[in-house]
């Protein structure tokens, strides 16, 4: 088992920004891809962004422009910034990695991911 902390999550009004941290091991950190994801009620989770161990990056049509994906590698974190919150972001992110890959062929699918963070709760009010 992978163990991963994320934090960041928070209210928001429309227009606002978060940043979420996703920490782990240095030996997990250097060997997986990861990415976040998010599950809103009622509604099946989505893939929001993904980076490789090549470092490409992949994002979800409704937050390009808005999201950046980093990695912090001082301290083994993978940061999701969200800038102009829109309020259909109010959701539950998930950080998800997965080992022994450099690249995954669908980086915002959720079965491509084996282990997964406990969320963090984002909500942006109108």
């Amino acid at each position: 088992q992978v163990h991963m902390v994320e934090s960041g999550g928070g209210s928001v009004q429309a227009g606002g920004s978060l940043r979420l941290s996703c920490t782990t091991s240095k030996y997990y950190y250097n060997a997986y891809c990861m990415g976040w994801f998010r599950q809103a009620p009622g509604k099946e989770r989505e893939g929001v962004v993904a980076i490789d161990r090549y470092g490409s990056t992949s994002f979800a049509d409704s937050v390009q422009g808005r999201f950046t994906i980093s990695k912090d590698s001082a301290k083994n974190t993978l940061i999701l910034q969200m800038s102009s919150l829109k309020p259909e972001d109010t959701a539950m992110y998930y950080c998800a990695v997965v080992p022994g890959r450099w690249a995954l062929s669908r980086p915002l699918e959720e079965n491509e991911y084996m282990y997964w963070g406990q969320g963090t709760q984002v909500t942006v009010s109108s």
